[in-house]
């Protein structure tokens, strides 16, 4: 069994909320091992890179929306001007470079075993309004997908996580240079692995 890496980026509005100490505690007390970290303004080219480029991946993201309008009754294209899922997910990523812009973002590689597992359960449904209490997005957001369509923008919803270890792998390689991760061994390593 190998360590996982995952990218945290508490985003503008966690950043303009003052909860970064409150939202990295909780990795850190479920023992992940903080490799690195930084504080920086996104450029446009770095947010066009973190988020995919592929018609699935706008696919997905416009079908969710359309999912989310057609169950409460709305018609999506009120808002989008289409029905066309790759045309709405293409759309939501131009709302979340401009959000990922709105203020410094703060970003943290943590590294364990299981990591990628432990950093979607800590962090909650993408969707604030479905994320459990106890988890970061359901007790520092309730925002939700009709609310931020209405208004032109992305989902505020605190944190990204990385959501399988190969995009742990590529988006730490996005964010962070070799150099700027550290190897080193928590106290609490020693009592919870067998190294």
């Amino acid at each position: 069994m190998t360590k996982q890496k995952a990218l945290l980026i508490i985003k503008p509005d966690g950043v303009q909320r003052g909860l970064i100490g409150k939202i990295i505690a909780r990795f850190e007390r479920v023992g992940l091992k903080i490799i690195g970290l930084k504080f920086e303004m996104a450029s446009k080219e770095k947010v066009v890179a973190h988020y995919p480029e592929t018609e699935a991946w706008f696919a997905k993201v416009g079908q969710r929306t359309l999912t989310n309008y057609e169950k409460k009754g709305l018609d999506a294209r009120k808002v989008f001007k289409t029905n066309d899922a790759v045309a709405i997910g293409k759309i939501v990523k131009g709302w979340l470079i401009t959000y990922f812009q709105e203020s410094p973002v703060f970003m943290c590689v943590v590294e364990g075993y299981d990591c990628i597992e432990i950093v979607r359960k800590l962090s909650g449904n993408t969707i604030p309004v479905l994320a459990a209490p106890g988890t970061i997005r359901g007790d520092f957001s309730h925002d939700t997908i009709d609310l931020a369509n209405e208004q032109n923008r992305p989902l505020r919803n605190i944190i990204h996580a990385s959501d399988t270890p190969e995009d742990g792998e590529k988006e730490v390689a996005l964010w962070f240079k070799p150099e700027e991760l550290f190897n080193y061994q928590l106290a609490g390593e020693r009592f919870m692995y067998i190294i």
